[in-house]
């Protein structure tokens, strides 16, 4: 097994629309509960240090296998992409370093069913954070991804998939990254 830390380095702006309930209060407008409660769109610790989900980076990685669709050297037509979605591992948060109060937001109108194409548009408020920087801990299980493979595959996907709301991936420009390996070590 290889125990991988990146430091990861924002290339473009990173958004957040986690699904949240909130209560609306007593005769409180739309407007007035979006304008309230947006930043519950956030991921949060108890401590409210915003962090990137875990299962953000696996994906990413994993997205960016199955669009490279990069064959294997000796087996065939075979691809990376069933080893970067089975072997490889994201436990930890990536943490941010900024305070959800901290965090400023776009106002944008959008499609009040959060579908492309909707008939009706509401204004929501949606968490940005312009700058970021985090390190990530990437555990890879199985020894097909070599080193260079794993570079080749975060490289793309910092840029071609990116994380977050509005990422390449999903038509957008958010989320996108640089990765850069400080650290490939065998961990049992």
């Amino acid at each position: 097994m290889i125990k991988v830390t990146l430091k990861l380095t924002s290339a473009a702006p990173y958004s957040q629309s986690k699904h949240y309930e909130v209560p609306k209060k007593e005769k409180e407008s739309a407007a007035d509960y979006e304008e309230r409660t947006w930043r519950e769109r956030l991921h949060v610790t108890e401590d409210g240090e915003v962090f990137i989900p875990p299962m953000a980076l696996k994906n990413c990685l994993a997205e960016a296998a199955k669009y490279l669709s990069e064959q294997i050297k000796g087996k065939g037509k075979a691809t990376y992409t069933k080893h970067f979605e089975a072997g490889v591992l994201v436990m930890d948060a990536l943490m941010l370093g900024v305070k959800k109060d901290a965090v400023k937001g776009e106002k944008l109108f959008v499609p009040a069913d959060g579908k492309r194409g909707g008939s009706k548009r509401v204004w929501k408020f949606f968490p940005v954070i312009p700058k970021w920087e985090a390190v990530a801990t990437v555990w890879i299980l199985d020894q097909t991804i070599t080193r260079s493979v794993f570079e080749r595959h975060i490289r793309q996907a910092g840029r071609f998939i990116g994380m977050g709301r509005f990422r390449p991936r999903n038509n957008g420009i958010y989320g996108r990254f640089d990765a850069e390996i400080v650290a490939w070590e065998e961990a049992e």
